[in-house]
């Protein structure tokens, strides 16, 4: 009985800590700037702790940018949401065209995170809350590198964001 509590305890001590130190997207990530594209789906993984995605991009001149996100919402939100494995998987085949509510990686670069999914229709796809509106964002169709994090918003790899 003497073991158990203290394994209850010691539980109770580390869950928190583990659970906050996963929660870092606002670190990872420019959140507080989003940016709308149209994208190609080439991949997607429906994974704990968050699904994940790669994408094409078609730019006003004609190149593609390959990009590699992960969805800002856990599976288990998504099946809140009604939006289970296999539900997800479909409305996500590769070669699906969507629009991304994107946040840029702080170090720049072809990675990012996604705060919301459209399908062609405008209508929400893959998350736990469809019902609030689209979140403020800049339209960044077919420019390079969409929107980059510059001044305070960028991190140099190995920097600590204040």
């Amino acid at each position: 009985m003497r073991i158990q509590r203290r394994l209850a305890a010691l539980l109770l001590i580390l869950v928190p800590a583990v659970v906050a130190a996963h929660h870092g997207s606002n670190i990872s990530y420019d959140t507080e700037n989003l940016w709308t594209t149209w994208a190609t789906v080439t991949t997607f993984n429906y994974r704990n702790p968050h699904p994940t995605m790669t994408f094409d991009r078609i730019l006003k001149d004609g190149t593609v940018e390959h990009w590699v996100s992960e969805l800002g919402t856990s599976p288990a939100s998504a099946v809140r949401g009604g939006w289970g494995r296999l539900r997800s998987e479909q409305a996500l085949k590769p070669g699906t065209r969507v629009k991304l509510y994107i946040g840029t990686g702080r170090a720049g670069g072809m990675t990012g995170i996604i705060d919301r999914i459209e399908n062609e229709k405008g209508e929400y796809i893959v998350g736990p809350d469809g019902n609030r509106p689209a979140p403020k964002s800049v339209d960044r169709d077919g420019v390079a590198l969409g929107m980059q994090p510059s001044g305070p918003d960028k991190l140099v790899p190995g920097q600590a964001k204040d």
